[in-house]
């Protein structure tokens, strides 16, 4: 049975639906997989390894604690070597058997799993306990067919188990739900393993155990971490909205009361849906199959909007909970093609692709009508992995096509001489010094297998199941020893009628083979045109739909009505403001007290909207030899000069320094800076007298980099550069600022090339069209760029997500009367998620004095803290602030020459310009169309 589950019957008529693609197409297409992994995988072994992930813009490994910290993101380094373990599977599939047996002998002898350091508990369990038994099932397989690994005695399955017995502290609650972080070396508890005193965990985090922990259960033969992870299940099943039977985004893991109260598809909670029916598939445990479909039923009855998945409260499941969907929700029509329900699986899939088409990636979230939220993208698999399903599924060659535009956005977009780096901002085309080891373990497997006929494999994967990291776990499992003893809370009796105990046929389901393509169209179109908005929800008895943020007017006398409905009042201050205040209690109906904190909500999304998204970030590329094109740098725009996303061409020249380098008086070269862009040091002076100085000496364009040591677009929000309170029209030439990390890869690129020439633009420029008309330099195949496209791109906003819990009784927004309509101004009483969008903050230089290395007072960059995010004008003797100083002490040296000699990182981007150098000549002596 669940076989039949996983086996879907191939839809054989869709293939007339587009030209079907040639066996040559497809075999040159799964070579391209396997040269983009090569690069990726081998960049990792020789500039990475040991360390648990690649930074492939300075072509070094990322070691936790020696870069600066991400945050929770950085949970997942355990000083482990997490990336060769997360690929261990994936070069089996890719039929690389020699490496592998390598790759497993470096994992035996290098890697350690007693490191003093706390992990998430999730992130090991799904990438490192799953790669070692990923790895296991491999190299079993590879055994029992007599040519390789004869000498594996089981190694990987005594390492797994070694990290399952460091992982299970974690569960030592009275709940069952694990802790979110453990320390390997000392557990949870104790004030050595600085972790165990939190208090919530997300839901995904605690129920995406089942599948690692069962089949490390089933090939040792110990129940114990079997029954914690089904424990855990049982206990977030319990915990289930009874009314709507859906489950929050966060739980407390002591008391079991839902911290966060929005249901979704995506973030913090997929992969525990994605588990239950998954469990069901391996051990073949049918309660696990009608939990899932009880769930599934409430997730297309309240969230499923098609095409559109919308988060909504778990007792109000009739209100949407937010705008926009974030980007992991894309492996649901996946998970809907195991389910058997392949419709409501194109049109989702559908949605997601005409969106890739617009940004070339999937952005991190985006909203209703189709446009950016939070601007990055980590090379995340989980649209291919959906692609990869509906090609099983429908045999629709269409997906073929659109595995097609995958490969070329990666080769196009993120590949980079060390790797393939994360997208900062699809809207620029900017990078992050970041590739995850999910890209390796994820993103090549099912692109292989997209392409891949049966004679390409070395097995049958239909013999395996895909954990949430892609790793292959054997069917047979679900017949293999376990013990009979392992609790569960299986209090329901199963119900037939709830679920489907067989996969439907998908001939039955379309009898018109054009019906997949009719799916598509209306959304395509709709993406492509309109980007509407879906229709408001309703409220009962009110014969009308509840007021929405963005349609306010404060002198609307009926918009007033409506407010004072869902217990909004207006009270004037005396500044002319009009501030907001929600009490629910006075709201007409509980259903118009829900309307009242959507409506707050969605103020304070509109607000964060205005103060945040003045400009987008813009970017520098670097054009010139050896780079042509593949470094982008993240930049920040100024307020003033040319508007660089009205400019089709942007801006190219040549780079150089202008004397003096700060700017702050008349250029002393001003024939090596005319018609260049010059080099500038921040400081001293105001942005704009900086862009007159140079655009007097006769420069096209200015580079404003930071002087405060250590500063990164990576780690610090981006700066918006402002005028000095004068007119600023008479500076028509464009000035960007970049931060000290980006401005010294320029910076040594500039000493260590004669002639350094950049392109500044609103966005990173495909090559194809930055050397239109000539070869590609540094190309490694006549086929790898697309011609460009002429699609215009949907309008993109990047605006600030927040996260809307009543405080007390009453929540407050204050506004300017006259912006009522588009936003509030302050907001209070609220609390704001933290978001991994960026955040733009305005910036105007400052005049610092210094003296002899000390602050005068004035100075914020002090170190104290204070004043963060306060915006400071300029003052009358000519200096002005920023919003939030750059993090770092400032140097206090009065530098008038580029520094850079003797900073820790110019001998890191010296090996960095090496390292591409020799790919580059490498590069050139490839054939053209190896990729």
């Amino acid at each position: 049975m669940a076989a039949a589950l996983w086996s879907l019957v191939l839809l054989g008529a869709l293939c007339g639906l587009g030209r079907a693609m040639s066996r040559e197409e497809k075999s040159k297409l799964r070579n391209q997989v396997v040269e983009m992994f090569d690069h990726a995988y081998q960049n990792y072994m020789d500039h990475a390894y040991p360390a648990d992930e690649l930074m492939p813009l300075t072509c070094r490994g990322r070691v936790r604690g020696l870069e600066p910290s991400r945050g929770d993101v950085d949970d997942a380094l355990g000083k482990f070597s997490l990336t060769l373990i997360d690929t261990l599977d994936t070069l089996v599939l890719l039929n690389k058997t020699t490496e592998f047996d390598v790759a497993v002998r470096r994992v035996l002898t290098d890697v350690r799993l007693d490191n003093d350091i706390v992990v998430s508990v999730f992130e090991t369990n799904i990438r490192v306990l799953g790669g070692l038994l990923g790895g296991h099932s491999m190299a079993v397989m590879l055994r029992d067919g007599g040519q390789h690994m004869q000498w594996y005695q089981d190694e990987l399955l005594h390492m797994a188990k070694d990290l399952g017995l460091r992982l299970l502290p974690a569960f030592n609650t009275s709940s069952g739900l694990p802790y979110p972080r453990v320390n390997l070396k000392f557990g949870v508890r104790g004030p050595e393993t600085r972790t165990g005193i939190e208090t919530d965990t997300c839901t995904a985090c605690a129920g995406t155990m089942i599948l690692e922990f069962a089949a490390l259960s089933r090939f040792t033969g110990d129940p114990v971490f079997e029954a914690h992870a089904r424990r855990a299940l049982d206990f977030l099943w319990e915990k289930r909205q009874r009314h709507s039977n859906l489950v929050g985004t966060t739980i407390n893991i002591h008391s079991g009361e839902w911290v966060r109260r929005d249901s979704g598809v995506g973030a913090g909670i997929d992969s525990y849906y994605e588990y239950l029916l998954k469990a069901y598939i391996l051990l073949g445990d049918d309660l696990f199959l009608q939990r899932f479909n009880i769930h599934y039923a409430s997730i297309m009855k309240y969230i499923s909007q098609p095409p559109l998945l919308l988060d909504v409260h778990i007792h109000k499941p009739l209100l949407p909970a937010r705008t926009w969907m974030d980007a992991l929700l894309a492996f649901f029509p996946g998970l809907q093609v195991l389910k058997g329900d392949i419709r409501p699986a194109i049109e989702t899939h559908e949605m997601l692709y005409q969106v890739t088409k617009k940004h070339n990636f999937l952005p991190e979230a985006f909203t209703t009508d189709f446009r950016v939220h939070w601007a990055q993208h980590p090379l995340r698999p989980e649209f291919a992995e959906s692609t990869y399903f509906l090609y099983k599924a429908t045999g629709d060659p269409y997906y073929l096509e659109a595995g097609r535009t995958i490969l070329d956005n990666l080769n196009r977009f993120a590949r980079v001489p060390c790797g393939f780096a994360a997208m900062k901002d699809v809207r620029t085309g900017s990078h992050e010094d970041r590739m995850d080891s999910f890209f390796l373990a994820e993103m090549f497997k099912y692109l292989f297998l997209l392409f891949a006929d049966a004679e390409d494999l070395t097995f049958d994967v239909e013999d395996y199941i895909f954990t949430t990291e892609a790793h292959l776990l054997p069917l047979s499992l679900s017949t293999a020893p376990h013990s009979s003893s392992i609790p569960s809370n299986r209090t329901e009796e199963l119900d037939d009628s709830n679920f489907d105990w067989t996969c439907p046929n998908t001939r039955l389901l379309f009898p018109d083979p054009a019906f997949p393509r009719k799916l598509r169209d209306p959304i395509r179109s709709a993406v492509d045109k309109s980007c509407p908005r879906p229709p408001p929800y309703r409220e009962p008895g009110m014969g009308h739909p509840p007021l929405r943020a963005q349609d306010f007017m404060a002198n609307n006398p009926e918009h007033l009505e409506l407010l004072r409905r869902m217990g909004v009042s207006l009270i004037h201050l005396k500044d002319g403001r009009v501030q907001l205040v929600q009490h629910a209690t006075q709201a007409v109906s509980a259903v118009a007290a829900e309307d009242g904190v959507r409506f707050m909500q969605e103020m304070m999304e509109l607000s964060s909207q205005q103060q945040k998204e003045q400009l987008p970030p813009r970017a520098i590329q670097i054009v010139s030899h050896p780079f042509f094109g593949r470094v982008v740098l993240t930049a920040g725009p100024a307020q003033f000069g040319l508007d660089l996303s009205k400019s089709s061409t942007g801006v190219r020249g040549f780079a150089t320094v202008a004397e003096p380098y700060s700017g702050c008086s008349e250029i002393t070269n001003a024939e090596y800076v005319r018609g260049h862009i010059a080099l500038l040091q921040r400081g001293q002076c105001m942005f704009a007298e900086k862009a007159r100085h140079i655009q007097k000496a006769g420069a096209i364009g200015g580079i404003v980099i930071d002087d405060n040591e250590g500063s990164s677009s990576d780690t610090a929000p981006l700066f918006q550069m402002a005028g000095d309170g004068r007119s600023t029209d008479d500076i028509p030439m464009p000035l960007l600022f970049l931060f000290y990390k980006e401005g010294n890869i320029l910076l040594e690129a500039l000493k260590e090339y004669r002639e350094v020439e950049v392109l500044l633009s609103d966005k990173a420029r495909d090559r194809a069209t930055i050397f239109k008309g000539k070869p590609l330099p540094g190309s490694v195949t006549e086929g790898c760029v697309d011609e460009p496209g002429t699609e215009e791109d949907c309008l993109t906003e990047a605006t600030t997500p927040t996260s809307f819990e009543p405080i007390g009784q009453s929540q407050a927004s204050t506004s300017e009367p006259d912006q009522l309509t588009q936003s509030q101004q302050d907001v209070s009483s609220v609390e704001q998620d933290t978001s991994p969008a960026e955040e733009a903050q305005l910036l105007e230089d400052e005049d610092e004095e210094e003296d002899d290395g000390e602050d005068d007072g004035e100075d914020e960059d002090d170190g104290d803290g204070e004043d963060d995010g306060d915006a400071a004008s300029p003052g009358e003797d000519g200096t002005d602030a920023h919003l939030a100083p750059p993090r770092g002490e400032r140097d206090s040296e009065d530098r008038e020459e580029p520094a850079g000699d003797s900073d820790s990182g110019g001998q890191q981007v010296d090996e960095l310009l090496a390292d591409w150098r020799e790919d580059l000549e490498a590069f050139q002596q490839m054939e053209k169309d190896e990729l």
